[in-house]
């Protein structure tokens, strides 16, 4: 079977008003069941890209191509790709808009046609899954930003993509949710789904990530494992990130002799210690 599941050619879009393009010519290739780091500066097209693989923005030229068939824009067109690729948005609140999470985490299926009886079993897993099955009657205003994530999360869980798109998803989180959310993700990849993240910290992309994307006002700047993107410091300082301590930290201890240079990098500092 054919790996290549997300595939951009020549994509362009500008926003109404502006002048340089928020995406400018551009060219790259997802693969199925892959977890990838989408990173850059703030304004690097990153939250842009993500609107258009959904079809919420239709590029000006160039094409997306999904599991090989180009974008179909039409109303059937586009509720079929939503059921297939699903946002969790960095605000929540840009997401969610029914009464209760029973109802929020339903809208998407019942607007698949689906019965009532399956949609119901399907939301009462994803909660499950999610530990937010308290909430369920709970008014989605009420809810703290962490719980607002994870409901916006089940939004598309309960879709049962093939690739889910998560754009800053511990922005503004606490630190025991970011770890839950972190969790899910890892769940999430681990089934095979293809996970795409924006994030700025380089820390987690090195210990997480498959392979980096790395933008540069809306053009492909670096595309390739960690390992390949990370030991470009020219490249990273270009899209505003750092080199991730694990790996600048490994690097000195190599330097100074107390590990050997036949060694990898690991990808946590649990890995680490272990070699010490």
């Amino acid at each position: 079977m054919n790996d290549l599941l997300l595939k951009t050619e020549n994509l362009c879009y500008t926003y109404e008003g502006n002048t340089s393009p928020a995406l400018d010519h551009l060219d790259l290739s997802i693969r199925r069941g892959k977890r990838v780091a989408c990173m850059g500066a703030n304004g690097s097209g990153k939250s842009t890209f993500f609107l258009c693989c959904n079809g919420i923005l239709r590029p000006d030229s160039g094409r997306i191509l999904f599991a090989g068939q180009p974008l179909d824009y039409s109303r059937k067109g586009l509720l079929s790709l939503r059921s297939q690729v699903g946002i969790v948005f960095q605000d929540p609140d840009n997401q969610l808009f029914c009464a209760s999470v029973f109802q929020e985490i339903s809208f998407g299926p019942l607007n698949l046609g689906l019965d009532e009886a399956t949609v119901r079993k399907r939301v009462s897993a994803v909660m499950d899954r999610l530990g937010i099955t308290p909430y369920a009657d709970r008014p989605v205003h009420a809810l703290s930003g962490g719980q607002k994530k994870l409901v916006s999360i089940a939004d598309i869980l309960v879709m049962e993509p093939s690739l889910i798109l998560l754009d800053e998803p511990a922005a503004s989180l606490d630190p025991l949710h970011t770890r839950m959310v972190r969790e899910v993700i890892d769940e999430i990849a681990g089934e095979g789904i293809t996970v795409v993240t924006a994030t700025h910290d380089v820390d987690y992309a090195w210990s997480w990530a498959d392979e980096i994307l790395l933008l540069e006002e809306g053009r492909l700047l670096a595309f390739g494992s960690p390992a390949e993107v990370f030991s470009r410091e020219d490249l990273l300082h270009r899209a505003g990130l750092t080199v991730p301590r694990i790996l600048r930290l490994f690097g000195t201890l190599q330097q100074k002799g107390i590990l050997p240079r036949s060694l990898s990098c690991p990808r946590t500092f649990q890995e680490l210690e272990r070699f010490l």
